[in-house]
């Protein structure tokens, strides 16, 4: 056999596998099985607490359009009402809405 910067392949074998595997230890490609599955874990922990957080936003989203309909609702109750210092129809002018006793003329 050839040498290989003075190692034969065969004698190589054994520091070249233990070098590889230092370097992909020290790289993070290579790690323990509990490592791993408590990597997977977590992932599976994100997904649901993702899943629990959008079903909250969708419950959030629907009652924020109903309170904006509530609002909208009371909006309307609140324009309708006749405002106080305005006649308006039905009602006799020099009265104050505040006060039922009625205003002297000049």
């Amino acid at each position: 056999m050839s040498e290989t910067f003075g190692f034969t392949p065969g004698d190589a074998g054994a520091v070249a596998l233990l070098t590889l595997v230092v370097l992909l230890i020290l790289t993070g490609r290579l790690v323990p099985r509990r490592t791993h599955e408590d990597a997977l874990a977590d992932r599976d922990n994100w997904r649901q607490a993702y899943l629990k957080s959008e079903a909250a936003r969708q419950q959030e989203h629907e009652q924020t359009g109903e309170l904006l309909e509530m609002a909208k609702l009371g909006e309307h109750i609140l324009t309708a009402l006749p405002r106080p210092g305005r006649a308006d129809e039905g009602e006799v002018s020099g009265v104050d809405r505040m006060d039922p006793a009625p205003r002297p003329r000049m």
